[in-house]
């Protein structure tokens, strides 16, 4: 078992049992393990202990940071309060939009290549067109569901199993050994909506924390909460599109279309790392 489907099934014991704030003993016996084995898992995955993670996932952290941020997260501002590392996927991530022909056909006349990996996160499958990454789904133990899931995404185009540059740039990412002049290029399907709340999403740093609120008039779409919404929930390319990092107003993780437990792995994970207080 990846050592992150033993963290996902701590983080649904804590979601589920948040009011009466569970030991480090009572969470290690849920999953099995002893205190010290649980502790040494969880430092080695996040990088912090457990008690840290828990802080850094907690409603109070959460609108301490929405607080912080407000609007300004999207200004110009930020670039020069955050490291490079802060505004990894704004700085290696460029999004070029399809045709309305490729929009509307299906994938017809497209060959999409796609391929199955694992990260921090568990498993995924990533595809690609010939221009750039059009797919990112996490998925739990049915690869088989996950193909046909992408397949569904894309009715007339042709697939093929493999793995291309495309695909080993995203396991760079994954890895944070991304480096040089060379940015993800993403080959997406939407709206021109769509693509400029995909595009607003990049352009929160690790470890920041957006609303839905924030988010649309960022765009200057102040009444278009419920659109921006819908638009977060179709991201096709998880993760790389950092849509986990957008939560309700009053601090709540919220819903996500991987699963909350790995939304709250991701912002809690993502925390760490950058060392927010």
């Amino acid at each position: 078992m990846h050592d992150y489907y033993r963290i996902a099934e701590a983080l649904q014991y804590i979601k589920e049992n948040m009011h009466e704030q569970p030991s480090l003993d009572a969470i290690a016996r849920q999953i099995h393990v002893s205190p010290f084995h649980f502790q040494r898992l969880f430092t080695e995955w996040a990088g912090i202990s457990p008690k840290k993670f828990l802080q850094y996932i907690s409603i109070e952290h959460a609108k301490k940071i929405l607080k912080q941020n407000g609007n300004s997260v999207y200004d110009a501002a930020f670039e020069t309060r955050l490291s490079g590392t802060g505004r990894l996927h704004d700085l290696f991530v460029n999004i070029e939009s399809m045709t309305p022909g490729e929009y509307k056909n299906g994938g017809k006349n497209l060959s999409i290549q796609y391929s199955f990996h694992e990260c921090q996160f568990g498993n995924y499958v990533v595809a690609s067109t010939a221009v750039g990454i059009c797919n990112l789904f996490f998925f739990e133990k049915s690869a088989e569901g996950a193909e046909n899931e992408l397949k569904a995404q894309w009715p007339h185009a042709r697939f093929f199993e493999g793995e291309n540059k495309h695909h080993e740039r995203i396991e760079q990412f994954f890895g944070n050994n991304i480096s040089g002049a060379e940015k993800i290029k993403l080959h997406l399907r939407g709206t021109p909506f769509q693509l400029k709340v995909w595009e607003a999403l990049l352009r929160i740093p690790e470890g920041h924390l957006s609303s839905y609120t924030a988010l649309a008039n960022s765009i200057e779409q102040p009444k278009a909460q419920r659109a921006v919404g819908s638009a977060i929930g179709n991201n096709p390319v998880g993760f790389i599109i950092p849509c986990h990092r957008v939560i309700k107003s009053v601090g709540g993780i919220g819903e996500y279309r991987w699963g909350t437990e790995r939304k709250m792995a991701m912002i809690g994970w993502e925390a760490a790392k950058v060392g927010i207080n």
